[in-house]
């Protein structure tokens, strides 16, 4: 079946996202998938979308200003319409973005949208966000799917989507909003499915693209018998690692939790996951995030790794009672990918006298491990998922320093704050990072506008490079 219909360089573009059936869904009350927010970004855009690189680009606003202090942006609405011709006006879209922050919603970006002080309608086409304090990268939290504005099940495009053959949804630009450079852009068959089936589809020519791609499904990709060319990496921050998901037992010492991190051989997790310019991490932070271009580190974090090993086992050896050596539960997610990366952990805490078990998505953990990519280069939100509401592993201390962050009327101010909230965050050790996230996407030559970006977001209508 899937050798039946070929990939060529004309004729829909078949891409299968790995993931569910996608769907239209309110990223409010429900978390986005690759298939849905893929699905999402083309049939209800938000104010602002990531271009094929990942920088900002317009969408449902057609331009935008920012006060000089960084605490003002205010966007003009493009001329368009809803899906039963009524025009879009900017009360509507604030409704959509207030419903975001609200204290009911459960949209992922929620964290860290605090900043956000008010949301106004100042004309029909004229929408202010107002902030609490300076955020430099907001317009990439705007970028994100989850941010697309949806009203009555339905959004302003640029893409409107039908059913299509197999499941699949056929997606083509609105005719009111085709522009010159999507005059001739060709039909879209998207589809969400596991990732054996996607690259399955891939390799026997069904499919031009697969994306959504994790470091779970990574050894399928490079078992298909797919060209080498073909695997595309995303250089994605975000978190990659191991968060605590148990206030009792072996994890509830710092110590130990600090002596579980020290204990993991990065550099050899990192080189059997083969991915080009991974590196090794044991910052919560990334370097290089604007607002903490430094992020704390733990005191062994310079120390060889035989040191570290041994360190680990002084701290162990204090807490295990009796010849057996205890025990660590440990969910993760399915995929070959998944069970590599846990068996370098569990061959590394053996080293140092623990054992490690694999447990399902319904079993009690004491470690969870969590693949998340960044949505904005904030320090904020990478330390937000360690506050005591949202993490089994706090500090109120680090809690304060976020919302003094949050309120700072001064980039100094913030910077300051953050900065003493991952130290003690570092301290707490609620999560044990390994890397960043690793995020792949089979791609056909045909695809000459597609881009690997930090998001590891990819804009339907920039597949293909416009005809110059």
């Amino acid at each position: 079946m899937l050798a039946s219909c070929r990939q060529g360089e004309s004729g829909p573009i078949i891409v299968s996202a790995i993931g569910t059936a996608p769907v239209l869904a309110n990223p409010n009350r429900t978390a986005l998938d690759a298939p849905s927010a893929m699905l999402t970004s083309a049939v209800a855009q938000g104010m602002v979308r990531f271009d094929a690189a990942g920088q900002i680009e317009p969408a449902l606003a057609q331009s935008w200003t920012v006060t000089d202090d960084g605490t003002s942006y205010i966007f003009r609405i493009a001329r368009t319409t809803w899906p039963n011709g009524s025009t879009v006006t900017a009360e509507q879209v604030a409704v959509r973005l207030r419903a975001a922050a609200s204290r009911a919603s459960r949209n992922r970006l929620k964290p860290v949208m605090g900043a956000i002080a008010e949301i106004v309608a100042m004309t029909d086409t004229v929408i202010e966000i107002r902030l609490r304090s300076p955020r430099p990268n907001f317009l990439q939290l705007l970028a994100q799917p989850e941010m697309g504005i949806i009203r009555a099940g339905q959004g302003t495009g640029p893409f409107t989507a039908e059913a299509g053959p197999e499941g699949a949804l056929i997606l083509r630009p609105r005719p009111a909003d085709e522009a010159e450079d999507r005059a001739e852009a060709p039909e879209i068959q998207l589809r969400g499915e596991p990732a054996a089936l996607a690259v399955a589809r891939f390799r026997a020519g069904g499919a031009g693209l697969v994306t959504g791609g994790t470091a779970a499904g990574l050894p399928i990709a490079r078992v298909s018998g797919a060209p080498a060319a073909a695997l595309r990496f995303d250089p994605a921050a975000g978190l990659f690692g191991l968060a605590i998901a148990s206030r009792t037992g072996l994890v509830a010492d710092a110590d130990v939790r600090g002596a579980l991190s020290m204990a993991l051989d990065r550099d050899a997790l990192v080189g059997a996951l083969a991915v080009p310019n991974l590196a090794p991490r044991t910052s919560l932070l990334p370097t290089g995030v604007e607002e903490q271009p430094t992020p704390a580190l733990p005191a062994w974090a310079g120390d060889p790794l035989p040191a570290r090993r041994a360190a680990a086992r002084a701290i162990l050896a204090g807490r295990i009672d009796g010849d057996d050596p205890p025990k660590l539960r440990v969910r993760m997610p399915d995929g070959p990918g998944a069970r590599l990366i846990f068996a370098y952990l569990r061959r590394d805490w053996r080293a140092v006298g623990v054992d490690a078990e694999q447990v399902g998505p319904a079993d009690r953990a004491d470690l969870v491990f969590l693949d998340e990519v960044a949505p904005a280069s904030l320090a904020s939100w990478y330390l937000r998922h360690f506050t005591c509401q949202a993490s089994m592993v706090c500090s109120a201390e680090a809690d304060a320093a976020l919302e003094t962050a949050r309120n700072a009327r001064s980039f100094g101010e913030r910077r300051d704050a953050l900065a003493s909230a991952d130290r003690l965050l570092t301290d707490a050790v609620p999560f044990i990072p390994l890397a960043a996230p690793v995020r792949w996407s089979l791609v056909s030559p045909r695809l000459t506008g597609f881009q690997p970006n930090p998001f590891a977001i990819h804009f339907i209508g920039s597949l293909v490079a416009p005809r110059r």
